[in-house]
C-alpha cells in the first residue's frame, strides 16, 4: 500500500513544529525519517496512526485520506511501534501480543485459532515465541521492545510506522530487526537515529530539519558529507560499507567548532 503525505502541517499551542511536509513510502517500500532531535519525525508519524490531527494537509493511504477511514479499517491497515508506549502492563507476553487482533474482532469475542497461529507466528519473528507466559512488566527493554514489535506484526497490516524501533535493542536484536523488516517487505515509514542503520535499511530516505523536508532519495543520493554537516552540525566521510556495499558513514567525533565542519582534514 502507498503512503502519502501531501503538504503536512501540524501545530502545538498556535506554532506549527511541521510545515508542508511532503513524502512517500511506496508499495512494499521502506521509507526512513531522519533528522535531529525535535525536526518533527515522530509528529509526522503520529499523523500518519491518527495520534494526530494535521492543522492542514492530508495522509493516503492508497490515495485515501486516513482521515475519512473508520477506526477499525485504519487499524487494519495501519499499525504502529510508536515511541510513547506504556510499560507497566500487568499481562502476559501473550496477552500484550494477541491486542494486535482487536481490529479483527466483534466485541467480546474470543481467540481463534487463526489468531492463536497468528501470535505465535508473530512472537517467533521476534525471537519471543518462549516467553510467551512471561508478564510483560517483568521483561527488559529491549524485550518488551520486541513484544511490541510482535503486537504491530500479529496486527497483520498493509502499513508498518515504526518510531526508533531500535531503542534500547543490543546490536545482535538491532541487527536481527532491521533484517527482518528487510525480509517483509511491507509498506514501512521508520524513524531512526542511527543514520548507518537507515542507509543499510531503507530504500528512501527523507531528511527533516527544523519541521521541514530538506532532501529526500536514495541513501546514496542523500547522505552526503554536506547535507550531514548542514542539518547534523557534524563532520564525517561517507563511504562504501566493506561488507554490503551500502553507504557508510564515518564520523569525525574529534571536530571540536562548526567552522571546522567542512574543512578538509590535513595531509
Amino acid at each position: 500500500m502507498r503512503v502519502e503525505i501531501e503538504d503536512l502541517h501540524v501545530g502545538y499551542a498556535g506554532r506549527d513544529v511541521v510545515a508542508g511536509v511532503h513524502l512517500v513510502a511506496a508499495e512494499g517500500e521502506i521509507a526512513g525519517l531522519v533528522g535531529p532531535n525535535g525536526s518533527g519525525k515522530s509528529t509526522v508519524l503520529r499523523t500518519v496512526y491518527r495520534h494526530l490531527r494535521p492543522t492542514a494537509g492530508r495522509v493516503l493511504l492508497a490515495g485515501a485520506d486516513i482521515r475519512e477511514l473508520s477506526p477499525g479499517r485504519a487499524a487494519r491497515q495501519v499499525a504502529a511501534l510508536p515511541q510513547e508506549r506504556g510499560s507497566d502492563f500487568e499481562l502476559t507476553v501473550r496477552e500484550v501480543v494477541v491486542m494486535g487482533r482487536t481490529p479483527y474482532k466483534r466485541a467480546f469475542a474470543g481467540d481463534d485459532d487463526g489468531d492463536r497461529e497468528t501470535v505465535a507466528r508473530s512472537l517467533a519473528a521476534v525471537g519471543m515465541a518462549g516467553h510467551a507466559t512471561r508478564r510483560f512488566s517483568a521483561l527488559s527493554g529491549g524485550e518488551r521492545q520486541r513484544v511490541l514489535l510482535a503486537r504491530a506484526f500479529a496486527q497483520e497490516p498493509q502499513v508498518l510506522v515504526l518510531d526508533e524501533p531500535t531503542n534500547h535493542l543490543d546490536i545482535r536484536h538491532q541487527v536481527e530487526l532491521l533484517g527482518l523488516l528487510r525480509a517483509q517487505r511491507r509498506t514501512t515509514l521508520i524513524s531512526l537515529h542511527d543514520l548507518n542503520a537507515a542507509a543499510s535499511l531503507c530504500d528512501r530516505l527523507h531528511v527533516l530539519h527544523k519541521g521541514t523536508v530538506v532532501a529526500s532519495g536514495t541513501p546514496r543520493a542523500v547522505l552526503t558529507p554536506e547535507l550531514l554537516a548542514e542539518v547534523f552540525g557534524v563532520r564525517a566521510a561517507v563511504t562504501a560499507h566493506p561488507l554490503t556495499g551500502d553507504p557508510l558513514i564515518a564520523f569525525d567525533h574529534r571536530q571540536t567548532a562548526g567552522a571546522d565542519l567542512l574543512r578538509e582534514p590535513a595531509g
